[in-house]
């Protein structure tokens, strides 16, 4: 996919009127690319539109206007962009209460590096947890990771074909997979193109 460039963004006076138009169209063309795993877990899979949203969000909240601000933006976000062989998700670890979230997070390290995409038939994806710093240490996990699932060709292949598509966990204190509905999986299968 194309990487965002600095042609691509609203100027802020412009972004602000067209914010609420854009902002309902990213959040329903989130929620088929919104997966839970288990309770406490979500992935939201990442692509050109909803970089953009963060992105503009960004700009707007810090005010940034100036062209090294925005292109630090930029290269702060593009990574979130899939390349065409790959799916880039935000994992989000939610529990509502906070002291519930402390002993979970201090449970759940290394649970980034746990999760598994699996084309039916096809070799499961390589997930590559973090790529810009660790955020797992030797006491606990952060609440929000970065996931690359790399596939090969034949689960694309096998995707595009109508295979079953399910995400897995499995890690010592959380266990669960869910399947993709069809919506999802249409979804995500246009990340590929």
């Amino acid at each position: 996919m194309n990487k965002l460039a600095p042609a691509d963004l609203w100027k802020l006076e412009d972004y602000a009127r067209e914010r609420a138009a854009f902002r309902a169209r990213v959040l329903a063309h989130k929620k088929p690319r919104t997966i839970h795993l288990g309770a406490h877990l979500t992935l939201v899979f990442e692509d050109r539109l909803t970089v953009q949203y963060q992105v503009q969000e960004m700009l707007r909240i810090e005010r940034i206007f100036e062209a090294e601000g925005i292109a630090d933006e930029l290269a702060a976000y593009n990574p979130l962009i899939p390349d065409g062989g790959n799916l880039k998700a935000t994992l989000l670890i939610e529990y509502d209460d906070v002291e519930q979230r402390r002993r979970e997070l201090e449970q759940l390290r290394g649970i980034e590096h746990a999760i598994r995409l699996v084309v039916e038939g096809a070799e499961p994806a390589t997930t590559v947890a973090d790529e810009d710093l660790d955020r797992s240490n030797e006491t606990k996990t952060a609440a929000v990771h970065f996931l690359r699932f790399e596939l090969v060709p034949a689960a694309i292949a096998a995707w595009r074909a109508g295979a079953p598509v399910r995400l897995e966990v499995e890690h010592p204190h959380y266990c669960g997979a869910t399947a993709l509905d069809a919506r999802q999986r249409e979804a995500l299968l246009a990340d590929f193109a």
